[in-house]
Parts: structure tokens; C-alpha cells; sequence
């Protein structure tokens, strides 16, 4: 993690100008402004290979909208990230800002893909963030273990209800009929 001011608010992140030749993307957690590298080839495949299943899934079901990063998702001023992916209910759009072209408030699922420069926040302050907003379902993606976790909003706490690792078909608690095959996913990833 790249701090780079002692506390910031998304109201004056949007002020900050920036580079032209600055890569990196900027997250807000718990008010501290974090810079983030690119991510990698490999997270970019994994990303689009689940991508293209929630997409399909929605598009088929006519259930919501499928986003994915870099867009700017605010859960209160001093909490901004950049889900990897997220998926909004069709009755839930609304959080979705046309005029700003941001998401302000809670996605009903979030992704995200660990590295190691993220993991400890996606694992931390994200995930609890996640939580206190009302994030309904959460999935973590670990690339080198072949692993997904999937965490459940239960009683307004996560809660584990699924681990995979290697093989196996992730299935959806507030995705009703979807499911996924983890190993195709890590398998159509490879370059």
C-alpha cells in the first residue's frame, strides 16, 4: 500500500489533478489516499473470464449490470474504491450516477482478484468496509491457490459459505441459477 497524505475525502480527491502520465489508479481507504499499481496480465485474464459469466448470466436473466474497474465506487466520502468487478440488481441502478459516471453506494456482489500489493486490504479495511455497507454477497479470487471465497451478508455480517479451490462449480446465493466452473475459469485464463 502507497499512502500518500494523511486523509483525504473523495470530495477533494476529485479536486487533485494528476499526471497525464501517471498510471496508476487511486483508491480512498478510510481516508487515506492509496495509490495502486496496474494490474498484471494474468489478474486481467481471471477478471475477464469472470466477467464474461456474470455478464452472460445477467444479460440472460435481465437481473442487473455488470461494472469492472477502474470505476470509481463510493461508499462515503472517505472510502473509494476500485472493485475489481461488481454487479448491481436491476432494482438497484439507481445508485449508479449518470451525471458523475461513478457508483455511489453499496453493489449487491463485489470481486475481488488478490495480488500481493492487495491482499491484505482486500482482505481488511475493503472487506470490512463491504460488510458495513451492505455488500450482499463478496468474492475473493486468489490466482495461486485457484481458490474462490465466497462470503455471504448474513445478519449484517459476512459469513464464509463457500471455498473452492481447484476444481468445483461456484454457485450464487444472490445470483439465483447461476453457477461457474472455477477450473474452466483459471484454465481459459492462461495466456
Amino acid at each position: 500500500m502507497n499512502i500518500l497524505k494523511e486523509t483525504i475525502t473523495y470530495q477533494e480527491f476529485k479536486k487533485m489533478e494528476f499526471d497525464d502520465n501517471d498510471t496508476s489508479w487511486y483508491e480512498i481507504i478510510n481516508g487515506e489516499l492509496v495509490r495502486k499499481q496496474a494490474p498484471t496480465t494474468d489478474h486481467q485474464a481471471i477478471s475477464a473470464e469472470i466477467v464474461f459469466h456474470l455478464t452472460s448470466f445477467s444479460k440472460k436473466t435481465k437481473s442487473g449490470r455488470v461494472l469492472f474497474a477502474p470505476l470509481d465506487v463510493v461508499f462515503e466520502d472517505e472510502n473509494m474504491f476500485h472493485p475489481d468487478i461488481l454487479f448491481i440488481r436491476k432494482e438497484r441502478l439507481f445508485i449508479v450516477d449518470e451525471k458523475e459516471k461513478v457508483v455511489m453506494g453499496a453493489p449487491d456482489l463485489v470481486v475481488e482478484i488478490l495480488s500481493k500489493s492487495t491482499a491484505s486490504d482486500d482482505k481488511g479495511e475493503k472487506k470490512d468496509v463491504y460488510e458495513k455497507f451492505g455488500v450482499k454477497e463478496y468474492w475473493l479470487v486468489d490466482p495461486v491457490k485457484k481458490a474462490f471465497e465466497v462470503y455471504t451478508l448474513v445478519n449484517d455480517r459476512f459469513k464464509l459459505t463457500t471455498y473452492l479451490e481447484g476444481e468445483g462449480t461456484l454457485k450464487s446465493g444472490l445470483l439465483e441459477g447461476f453457477e461457474m466452473d472455477i477450473e474452466q475459469v483459471f484454465e481459459e485464463a492462461k495466456f
